[in-house]
């Protein structure tokens, strides 16, 4: 593993790390001036795309607006070139108490050793 993508994967280790923390700051902290991120659900076939550091941040807030005690667990974490992904299993519990496990991932786009987009998959749980 190149020096780089050693040093890419010790920070998709502490982006995970500040999502756990619910920690806006570290994660902008991570993301590039002109940082995307596509959500897992939305109007479009991408999901619902945020441009820009303001917007990022505040979807990232509205998450934990949502899921008050989520996590992110079970992470792996690959890196290649300026490309990487990261696998894990979100858990967290709605403000009407329903409750979401499942898998997802993230595919990473970086840029000067930084975030640029992060494009966010999710299994869709079936209730019932």
């Amino acid at each position: 593993m190149s020096n780089e993508s050693g040093a890419l994967m010790q920070m998709l280790e502490a982006f995970e790390a500040a999502w756990n923390a619910h920690d806006a700051d570290a994660l902008m902290s991570f993301m590039t001036d002109d940082c995307v991120f596509d959500t897992s659900a939305g109007p479009h076939p991408f999901g619902q795309r945020h441009e820009g550091r303001e917007a990022v941040r505040r979807s990232y807030a509205a998450i934990w607006d949502t899921f008050p005690d989520a996590r992110w667990n079970d992470a792996r974490h690959f890196v290649d070139g300026d490309r990487g992904v990261s696998y894990w299993t979100f858990t967290g519990t709605k403000r009407d108490g329903s409750r979401v496990e499942a898998r997802g991932c993230d595919l990473f786009r970086f840029k000067d050793g930084r975030i640029q987009v992060k494009d966010s998959y999710r299994k869709n749980v079936l209730q019932g």
